[in-house]
């Protein structure tokens, strides 16, 4: 019986250490600058009001910008694209003074509280997904703006391919 007990504990640090490697670190936000361009449109991500997104592809560590939150949801919704995806990280607009140049706060878009169907615009002029990475914050948006909170799994696809006008502007 002690001669099986090294074997087992060998095993154990053995099974352990492949968990480990199982377990990758999502990358860290990166600042945004002016040298970033859209995914989509190609235009500089920073000229546009509103939210962003960046989201760090799982294959080669690439990084995609967005020039709002729902481009990159978008983006995910393609075929093939949400199985390359790390992680996307979004503004955090808690405490937000100015919508044409939001925080430099980011958060996991996986943790984050949406409000959808505000009276904001993204920087593309179209309703936007309002990222807040506390609850009560997204509540106090949505007492002035309007809308409702979702979690990012909870928004539809209508929404996000929706490009019809909203019902409001980006004030």
């Amino acid at each position: 019986m002690k001669a099986i007990l090294p074997f087992a504990v060998l095993g154990a640090i053995l099974l352990a250490g492949c968990r480990e490697q199982e377990i990758v670190a999502r990358p860290d936000p990166q600042d945004l600058t002016r040298d970033v361009s859209g995914f989509f449109c190609g235009m500089i991500v920073a000229d546009h009001p509103g939210p962003k997104a960046q989201l760090h592809r799982k294959s080669n560590g690439e990084i995609l910008w967005f020039p709002s939150v729902r481009d990159a949801i978008a983006f995910t919704l393609m075929p093939g694209e949400a199985r390359d995806v790390a992680v996307i990280y979004v503004n955090d607009m808690t405490g937000y003074a100015d919508w044409q140049s939001p925080p430099p706060n980011w958060v996991a878009i996986d943790s984050a509280h949406f409000v959808i169907g505000s009276d904001m615009t993204s920087g593309m002029g179209i309703g936007e997904a309002v990222p807040f990475g506390t609850l009560a914050a997204a509540q106090s948006f949505v007492t002035a703006h309007g809308g409702q909170i979702v979690d990012y799994k909870d928004i539809p696809d209508d929404y996000v391919f929706d490009l019809g006008p909203s019902d409001g502007g980006a004030s």
